[in-house]
């Protein structure tokens, strides 16, 4: 079995869509209550780039706005996740608890590589009591660079880990992977990509089934369960 796991959070253990809408809305209201914005909320725009770093979520949903108005709004929408992970109006995905246990007991580490901003991260490993399997959780705001390959390489080098695997859900999680010589684990959930997906070694559908599949892995190869 692998000594470790690198998952992504973000569409892969946590929700992000129950609580995506519900704060993007509030960002883009905010915007119009400021004379700023004109129409509906992005949403499908968002869901499309979803993955990237929030920098360049900005720039792709207000192309024509300034820099000081995409930090203004960065810094609103993260406030407004924040505040609806407190309320509870988030989830993780089926079985990430169950499946953390499971790793843990089988002497597989883990850790998470995201996206997402620190003090996000840090509000849904707290709600969720992550920390009781998570070694370290990540943000590609450690990276200068904010690619997630380097971020990747980043936690390698930190724990010295030789066999390991990255799970996620888009092509910067499995080309972490690829790039770092790791197992690549895709996840068939709510904002993947088939064409993406068919880079990974394995895909899923559950995160349950890692418990089967960790314990075949010896090299990678494409297994779709």
């Amino acid at each position: 079995m692998l000594q470790s796991l690198i998952f992504d959070m973000d569409g892969t253990l946590f929700q992000t869509d129950k609580i995506l809408e519900l704060s993007l809305d509030d960002a883009f209201n905010h915007l119009k209550s400021r004379n700023l914005w004109n129409g509906p909320t992005p949403i499908e725009k968002y869901r499309e780039i979803m993955g990237v770093p929030l920098p360049v979520v900005w720039e792709a949903l207000l192309p024509n706005h300034s820099n000081e108005i995409r930090e203004q709004t960065d810094a609103f929408f993260l406030e407004r996740l924040i505040e609806n992970i407190r309320k509870g109006k988030g989830a993780l995905y089926p079985n990430v608890k169950a499946t953390f246990s499971f790793l843990i007991e089988n002497n597989c580490s883990i850790y998470i590589a995201s996206n997402g901003l620190p003090e996000y991260l840090s509000s849904i490993v707290k709600y969720y009591n992550l920390d009781r399997w998570v070694t370290e959780t990540f943000s590609i705001q450690q990276i200068k660079s904010m690619d997630k390959s380097d971020l990747v390489k980043a936690i390698i080098q930190k724990y010295n880990i030789k066999n390991a695997a990255v799970v996620g859900d888009r092509l910067s999680d499995i080309k972490a992977a690829k790039e770092n010589g790791l197992v690549a684990i895709g996840c068939k959930f709510d904002f993947s990509k088939d064409e993406e997906l068919a880079q990974a070694d394995i895909v899923i559908d559950n995160l349950i089934q890692l418990q089967t599949v960790l314990l075949d892995i010896k090299e990678p190869e494409s297994t779709v369960f």
